[in-house]
C-alpha cells in the first residue's frame, strides 16, 4: 500500500530540531521544528520547506531479507523513541543508470546495506519514503526513531553506511536531528 507524506519544516511542530547540516550538497534552510502529515491533494501553505515522500514495496531486497526486517523492526511511534533523523539523500544520474542488478549488487554485496541495518534492529526504528518519482528534490527521504540511549548506536550505523560503495553515489544528503516535542 502507497501512502504519501508531508514533511514541513518550520518554526513549530510534534519534532524540535536539534542538528542540520548539509554533508554534502546544497543545504536545506534552517528549521527549529518538523511536522510529518498525511498529504492531501490540497496544496499546504506555510512551511520554510516541504518535502514530499511515500511508501512503497521495499526494493532491492530478496524475500528472505524481507521477512527477516519485518521480523525484527520496530514500529515507529514508540513512547520511548524520542529522538528521530530526518536524512534525504539524492544519488546521481550515474546511480539512476544502472540497471538494477547492478544497483542491487552495490547495494547488498558490495555495500551489505539490509545486513547492516539488521544489526540496529530492533533498537532503531526506520522507514524510507521514495520521492524521485514525484519530481521532489530528493530520491528518498529516510527517517529514523530510537531511544536516547541508542544514539551512540545510530551515529556508528550512520557513519558505517557513508563509507560503503553505495554512497560514492550520492550527490545530496542533508542530515538533521530531532527530539521529540513534550
Amino acid at each position: 500500500m502507497t501512502n504519501f507524506f508531508d514533511f514541513i519544516g518550520d518554526a513549530s511542530g510534534e519534532w524540535q530540531v536539534t542538528f542540520m547540516q548539509s554533508i554534502i550538497g546544497a543545504p536545506l534552510e534552517a528549521v527549529t521544528h518538523l511536522q510529518i502529515l498525511p498529504s492531501t491533494p490540497v496544496k499546504i501553505k506555510g512551511g520554510i520547506w516541504l518535502l514530499k515522500g511515500f511508501t512503497s514495496n521495499v526494493r532491492y531486497a530478496q524475500k528472505d531479507e524481507i521477512h527477516r526486517l519485518r521480523i525484527i523492526q520496530a514500529d515507529l511511534g514508540r513512547p520511548e523513541a524520542t529522538c528521530a533523523a530526518l536524512i534525504p539523500i539524492r544519488k546521481s544520474a550515474e546511480w539512476w543508470s544502472l540497471a538494477q542488478d547492478e544497483r542491487r549488487r552495490i547495494f547488498e554485496e558490495q555495500s551489505r546495506h539490509t545486513e547492516n541495518g539488521l544489526r540496529y534492529l530492533p533498537a532503531i526504528a526506520r522507514r524510507l519514503y521514495h520521492c524521485r518519482d514525484i519530481g521532489e528534490p530528493f530520491d528518498f527521504l529516510t527517517w529514523f526513531e530510537y531511544a536516547p540511549e541508542y544514539a551512540s548506536a545510530f551515529e556508528e550505523l550512520v557513519a558505517f553506511m557513508r563509507q560503503t560503495e553505495e554512497w560514492v553515489y550520492v550527490e545530496r544528503e542533508v542530515d538533521i536531528r530531532l527530539e521529540k516535542v513534550k
